[in-house]
């Protein structure tokens, strides 16, 4: 699946975010080393805490449908204000970007986007260096 095929079902899955707080809509697209794709949009509360990202969105269907640690290999982001002329490089927050570095493959690909033909790629450990996960956990 190229860049732009897992951007355009980010910004598909954007269209159904639930933002009546922020008005700011988010979408991702997650793909699998299989070749499945998981999409997710942000859904807010109107207490906030509860609120869940489009990325944890994405991950937690994957997970629940069966996808494995370390199977993931490309997510899209795309988000912006209500008016898709707005949209800017949404780049995941640090919640998100802690879940994918725990889920993902070693060289996730964060792909970030305004359009199709808009966007920049990043490498999870580039968005976050140092990370910490399992290997840290199994210290002894």
């Amino acid at each position: 699946m190229t860049h732009k095929q897992l951007i355009k079902l980010a910004l598909s899955a954007r269209e159904r975010a639930y933002v009546p707080f922020s008005n700011f809509k988010v979408g991702a697209a997650l793909l699998s080393k299989d070749g499945t794709v998981y999409t997710g949009c942000n859904v807010e509360s109107a207490a906030y805490s509860p609120t869940c990202c489009a990325e944890r969105t994405a991950l937690v269907k994957g997970v629940s449908e069966g996808a494995q640690e370390k199977d993931f290999i490309t997510i899209a982001v795309v988000g912006g204000h209500n008016d898709a002329r707005t949209l800017d490089y949404c780049y995941p927050c640090g919640v998100c970007r802690q879940m994918l570095y725990e889920l993902g493959d070693d060289d996730l690909e964060i792909i970030v986007a305004k359009t199709e033909d808009d966007y920049k790629v990043h490498t999870i450990t580039e968005l976050l260096p140092h990370g910490f996960g399992r290997k840290d956990l199994d210290k002894k």
